[in-house]
């Protein structure tokens, strides 16, 4: 004991500031520095601008080196934005000259140009790029990845289809060891929010719209949510990544919810299920069991209550991926607005910057399938279609003639009568097995020149079984 009180009384304390810089903590020791140039300011921008200077200290320990945010490209820069804690300065117009200069480029102003043309700019100069511009990737990607390869940087796009939900990363990545079969989306908020109220209000779609745009869930024009044109880009990202094979938005088909009525609504309620715009990517194959080709297609579609993407309500997303190996998965989230999207933004930029201090960067594009992408009529599914026909002995045999004379088989029929006497009127609702599209277009032709049946009423696909 008299030995150890011996060595504590020569034990001198030592203040921080004496301790030698080689034996500092690991955590005193300078980061590097990487230049981040943001385009767009708007309500995605505005958010990635706000998280990337609040959570700076956080970012920078995850990344191993600070992101400096060197300017921000906006049309108008000397307009006030007190929303965005940034040093009014780094506003600018010139956008060519900023991204010159960064290591990492986020692109969230959207459309084809000037956002192409600024990409390749600060590709050609060394930066990695993330970005959210599904209508640019959906066009002209295979431009996008061949720069990213030939500078050899990365290209990220996670919020560029779903908002927050990861589902770009486990696509090229996660999954790409497995064989992914099909894709079912709901990618748009804007529609699921309008088609969940029609169903659960049975409000119509003009009215509905009218309130997703009072809840600034829809633009003033909402042409691009409601035709279907906003899906149709996120289901092109989504098929060339599922298949490995380039698909753009032009080889989509695609059908908006402008047609959905209140009594598509009931009918589907009638059939246990609900109305759904989806976005659907499938491989189809050949009579040997071989892929052949890959069928894209975004439209309204009856979904039975009991699939998972029969329970996403409101504005949300979902994406439901079915792979041989791994089953059935589900995607769910918010799909849409400044923060969560700036979620997925920031999630790219992380790694990009992981990337560059590492010296390596992330999967390049993965197109070696090749495949083909079939026509619209090729496309197979079951159909919903309701008939208003005579009430008249014979008349259900020369519908289900109609059918099997174009190999449509019958899965369920029902029947109810309108009127009474003579000349009394019913309606038919026929459910299919599965056909192809062309198969059912050509049976609904040929339906409508029958002199039984007073009209096709309504027609539409049913999906998920």
């Amino acid at each position: 004991m008299s030995q150890l009180n011996d060595v504590a009384g020569r034990v001198e304390a030592v203040t921080p500031e004496e301790i030698p810089a080689e034996m500092a903590s690991p955590t005193s020791t300078p980061l590097p520095t990487l230049k981040v140039a943001l385009l767009g300011c708007g309500v995605v921008g505005s958010a990635v601008a706000t998280m990337l200077v609040r959570n700076g200290d956080d970012l920078a320990s995850r990344v191993g080196a600070r992101l400096e945010l060197i300017g921000i490209a906006v049309r108008r820069p000397e307009r006030p934005r007190p929303d965005v804690p940034v040093d009014p300065s780094l506003f600018t117009a010139d956008a060519d000259t900023l991204v010159r200069s960064a290591d990492v480029v986020i692109e969230v102003i959207g459309g084809i140009d000037p956002a192409r043309e600024l990409i390749l700019t600060a590709m050609k100069h060394g930066a990695s790029v993330v970005t959210a511009n599904k209508a640019l990737l959906a066009e002209d990607g295979p431009t996008l990845y061949a720069a990213a390869a030939e500078n050899n940087v990365d290209l990220y796009y996670e919020a560029a289809v779903a908002g927050a939900i990861p589902i770009v990363r486990p696509m090229r990545e996660s999954l790409v060891g497995d064989d992914v079969q099909r894709v079912l989306g709901i990618v748009n908020g804007t529609t699921n929010f309008v088609l969940d109220k029609m169903d659960s209000t049975g409000a119509g779609f003009a009215e509905t719209v009218e309130q997703a745009q009072a809840l600034g869930y829809a633009e003033a024009d909402p042409t691009a949510d409601v035709e279907g044109f906003d899906a149709a880009a996120k289901a092109a990202i989504l098929a060339s990544l599922a298949f490995h094979t380039r698909v753009s938005i032009d080889q989509v088909h695609r059908e908006g919810i402008t047609e959905v009525s209140a009594a598509d609504i009931q009918a589907a309620r009638e059939m246990d299920a609900v109305v759904k715009l989806l976005a659907i990517c499938e491989l189809v194959r050949d009579d040997s069991g071989a892929p052949s080709a890959v069928s894209v297609r975004v439209h309204p579609a009856m979904i039975a209550r009991s699939h998972p993407l029969a329970s996403v309500r409101d504005a949300y997303n979902a994406v439901f991926v079915e792979a041989s190996a791994a089953g059935e998965l589900m995607f769910y989230g918010k799909g849409a607005g400044g923060e969560p999207t700036s979620s997925a933004v920031l999630g790219d930029v992380v790694a990009v910057a992981r990337h560059r201090l590492a010296g390596g960067h992330g999967p390049a594009e993965s197109a070696y399938a090749d495949l083909p992408v079939a026509a619209m009529g090729q496309a197979t599914t079951r159909y919903h279609i309701s008939l208003a026909v005579a009430d008249r002995p014979g008349v259900l045999a020369q519908v289900a003639s109609a059918f099997a004379e174009h190999g449509v088989s019958i899965e369920t029929v029902r029947q109810r009568v309108l009127g009474e006497g003579d000349e009394s009127r019913a309606s038919l609702v026929i459910v299919t097995h599965h056909a192809t599209d062309s198969a059912l277009a050509a049976t609904v032709d040929a339906l409508t020149g029958l002199d039984t049946v007073d009209a096709v009423v309504s027609w539409m696909r049913v999906e998920g079984a």
